[in-house]
């Protein structure tokens, strides 16, 4: 008839007269369950902006592995073609060295700074990259959580003068997430085990403010 109908419009109709969503024509792992047996493989990555004092916008490029929640910081750029985000994928890689091989998966929204030579790149390592649904970034949860702890952790509470500047505070703040903060989903461990398992038990504690104070970490005083 000519009417142009939205997905929105469809959704809330069907939602309106109580009718769920077609059933799934094949019989497979859903995206959750996937998630979750292939997590010890998987890398997820994307970029968040950050503004300067000067407002000018800078885009950093993270990658985290989703079994372990470790993050990695990929770059940052003030403008990220094509060829810089491939280059981050080099060195990604490279510093990842033999742990490389432990993953199978790469998934990524679908931005055009991802392009053909960054997709090689992991390719090349054997990784696969996985493209989620097009405006879908509950799909890639993972990377969007991370940008949400550090902005809500971190970088809502600083000014940001530039580049250096934004760097060396996510180099902080990663070692950080990374060696000391604890996360639930690991049973409250941290996603590389800094601490020996034989650490004394007694002994007073100490407190290290980090970040000027922002963050405060504790240990046994040695």
């Amino acid at each position: 008839m000519g009417i142009t109908v939205s997905a929105t419009s469809v959704r809330r109709i069907l939602r309106r007269h109580g009718i769920g969503p077609a059933p799934r024509r094949h019989r497979g792992p859903t995206w959750v369950q996937f998630l979750r047996a292939q997590a010890a493989g998987t890398l997820a990555c994307d970029f968040f902006t950050v503004e300067t004092i000067g407002l000018t916008r800078l885009y950093v490029l993270f990658v985290v592995e989703v079994g372990r929640r470790r993050v990695h910081l990929a770059g940052i750029t003030t403008h990220p073609t094509g060829a810089w985000v491939a280059q981050q994928a080099r060195n990604l890689l490279m510093d990842l060295d033999r742990h490389a091989s432990r993953f199978r998966f790469l998934i990524r929204d679908r931005d055009a700074k991802f392009t053909a030579a960054f997709d090689s790149v992991f390719a090349t390592a054997g990784i696969e990259v996985l493209k989620i649904p097009p405006r879908s970034p509950r799909a890639n949860a993972y990377a969007e959580r991370w940008v949400r702890t550090a902005r809500t952790e971190c970088l809502d509470w600083l000014l940001i003068r530039n580049t250096q500047h934004l760097h060396r505070v996510l180099t902080i703040y990663l070692e950080h997430y990374n060696t000391t903060r604890p996360h639930r989903s690991l049973d409250l461990h941290t996603p590389v085990d800094a601490l020996a398992a034989s650490e004394d038990a007694s002994g007073p504690i100490e407190r290290i403010d980090v970040l000027g104070g922002l963050i405060h970490q504790y240990r046994r005083a040695a």
